[in-house]
């Protein structure tokens, strides 16, 4: 075993439910947030899964409720076609060698997203958002809960 862990089934290995804790910088600034809460991945009507994600996001010292959904729909050989809450395309994950990257071009900006799974119940995403609007990164880990 490598680096990474391989995930031969995306949907399989994400259902159930994952502590979150997420740090946000403003690359330009040096501001510095926070995210904490869970992420619940449950069937999805049709086949899939829905990604609930709810907790609180501290920003400038500043601590609201913060939530978010995502839709986790079947892809080819054991990947997910992640799709916004309203159905549109946000990117592909392969995590059939335990690490994917994904862009997702948004208006003049581009997010690039990194996908890493460490063991079974431990992964991270790292999402480094570039353009005219925004510098940010985001990282994100993810550990497994009964």
């Amino acid at each position: 075993m490598g680096e990474f862990w391989p995930v031969p089934d995306v949907l399989a290995h994400l259902r159930g439910r994952w502590r979150v804790e997420r740090t946000v910088r403003d690359l330009a600034s040096g501001d510095l947030g926070r995210f904490e809460g869970m992420t619940v991945f449950g069937p999805l009507e049709g086949g899939g899964l829905l990604h609930r994600e709810s907790g609180t996001f501290t920003w400038r010292g500043v601590a609201r409720p913060a939530e978010r959904t995502l839709r986790f729909l079947p892809g080819p050989g054991g990947t997910a076609r992640v799709r916004f809450a309203d159905g549109r395309p946000f990117h592909d994950l392969d995590l059939s060698t335990g690490r994917h990257v994904a862009d997702h071009p948004c208006s003049a900006d581009l997010y690039r997203g990194e996908f890493t799974v460490r063991d079974e119940d431990h992964w991270r995403t790292v999402w480094r958002v570039r353009g005219p609007a925004k510098e940010l990164e985001l990282t994100t880990d993810y550990a497994r809960r009964g």
